[in-house]
């Protein structure tokens, strides 16, 4: 089973950045896609971004595009979510979850319903 863990939220003004990791435990990483997802209370989660295994293809959200930057380390386990121009829309608490079809690079990759496992959330927090 995979873990992945989290990391990089806090709280920022509007127009600040951060930058979220994602660690996963196994040997077979650099085999799998990664996504982002979100959810803000009373929202349901939400696509962010995605990459494919080899981090050829990226996809992303319209609402994040040119502002957020997905990238992975697969010499680290790890996955990043650059995100740049935050908003208070922004707000929310940010998953990355795991696809574990070998060497998939979507398109669908924008679905919750292609991953298989998921982090416990990093909460991002933007004031106005």
């Amino acid at each position: 089973q995979v873990q992945l863990v989290e990391s990089g939220g806090g709280l920022v003004q509007a127009g600040g950045s951060l930058r979220l990791s994602c660690a996963a435990s196994g040997r077979t990483f650099s085999r799998y896609a990664m996504g982002w997802f979100r959810q803000a209370p009373g929202k349901e989660r939400e696509f962010v971004a995605a990459i494919s295994w080899s981090g050829g293809s990226t996809y992303y959200a319209d609402s994040v595009k040119g502002r957020f930057t997905i990238s992975r380390n697969n010499g680290k386990n790890t996955v990043y979510l650059q995100m740049n121009s935050l908003k208070p829309e922004d707000t929310a608490v940010y998953y990355c979850a795991i696809n574990q079809k070998t060497y998939y690079s979507g398109p669908d990759l924008n679905s919750f319903d292609v991953y298989d496992y998921w982090g416990q959330g990093t909460q991002v927090t933007v004031s106005s």
